[in-house]
């Protein structure tokens, strides 16, 4: 499951995959983002231009009567995306890449669970594959997405029995690709990354709160 994440420096991120920039301005430094939030994303226009937009985070299936089934979709396993009603369409034709530089696991430990921050060395940005719909039902038109998942890699089921799908170099380029269609060469790339891509540091438990959106959330601790 990916239920928090970090996103505090996207910048050299998004000039490496071309964005477009359509004036939105700087993102702001996140350090606890939380399901049910408006979320940064990267979707391929029919033009071929990448472009930043803001989704949120709880896929609302087009089909869906009450948005509130978003609260339970915030995650979608990559194995069974493509098969299940409430992902399979927006796997076919409706793809994204979510900017990250971290994500948080909790772990059983004496006197309660222990926040980890999972990062690449340096804390470098990243992207997750994700999932977007558009639901019309209500009054306004809501966009939202999912984040898909894996199996986790060794140093990451330390703390969890799933993480974040994260895609690298060209499994970017064919993610965001709408004239992809082929289920298996794109669950190919829906695989855990190797161990040495990641670190865990154990951090504050200030980030259990998800109103808490500050920098002491990184906060390293003792175990």
């Amino acid at each position: 499951m990916c239920g928090r994440y970090t996103l505090t420096d996207p910048g050299d991120l998004l000039q490496e995959l071309q964005v477009q920039d359509d004036g939105g301005g700087e993102l702001p430094a996140r350090y606890n983002i939380a399901p049910t939030q408006s979320v940064p994303a990267i979707r391929q226009g029919v033009d071929g231009a990448r472009r930043l937009g803001f989704l949120h985070w709880g896929l609302i299936p087009f089909w869906a009567k009450d948005r509130s089934i978003g609260n339970r979709m915030i995650n979608a396993r990559s194995e069974t995306a493509a098969e299940k009603p409430s992902f399979r369409s927006a796997f076919k034709s409706r793809r994204c890449l979510i900017p990250a530089d971290g994500f948080y696991e909790w772990k059983k430990v004496s006197g309660g669970k222990q926040p980890f921050h999972i990062h690449r060395p340096g804390r470098r940005p990243f992207v997750f594959a994700g999932l977007w719909e558009r639901w019309d039902k209500g009054e306004a038109p809501i966009e939202s997405c999912t984040v898909l998942t894996t199996a986790p890699n060794d140093r990451v089921a330390e703390v969890h029995d799933r993480m974040p799908v994260i895609l690298r170099d060209g499994a970017r380029d064919l993610w965001l690709d709408p004239d992809v269609r082929d289920r298996d060469l794109l669950e190919s790339v829906l695989k855990s990354v190797p161990e040495e891509y990641l670190e865990l540091t154990p951090v504050s438990r200030l980030v259990n709160n998800p109103r808490n959106d500050v920098v002491g959330c990184l906060d390293p601790v003792e175990l």
